[in-house]
């Protein structure tokens, strides 16, 4: 959530509030244009018009073989920037013993956990 709030740099900001938006926007419209040229194809199956079904069925393809890859890509390349941005942007948390003298026979280890953050690394 951090990182949707703030992705980093301004370009970035716009990128993924676009790509956002267009995933919003075409994927009900490429659902319902491929529903449309199906219903299209079966109609036109039904009329003996194959050369137009047949066209209508590899629209379909192509117009959903264009969505998946754009999504892909987009999703690989946000999850590329996500990456980079956790690297940087990590909230470090380090547990230190109340006191200064720990017997030999008691590691950091056997401390009793503090609750944390799911954002928190422990160190």
């Amino acid at each position: 959530l951090q990182w949707l709030r703030n992705p980093g740099p301004q370009h970035e900001r716009r990128t993924l509030f676009g790509d956002m938006v267009c995933f919003l926007f075409i994927t009900p419209l490429a659902t319902i244009s491929g529903w449309l040229c199906l219903r299209g194809a079966v109609d036109h199956l039904h009329f003996s018009s194959r050369l137009e079904a047949v066209g209508l069925i590899a629209l379909t393809v192509a117009l959903f073989t264009i969505y998946l890859f754009w999504t892909l890509v987009s999703f690989k390349y946000h999850c590329r920037l996500y990456n980079e941005w956790r690297q940087t942007n990590q909230r470090v948390i380090l547990l230190t013993p109340k006191s200064a003298h720990i017997p030999h026979n008691q590691s950091l280890v056997g401390l009793q956990p503090l609750k944390r953050n799911s954002k928190e690394t422990i160190v």
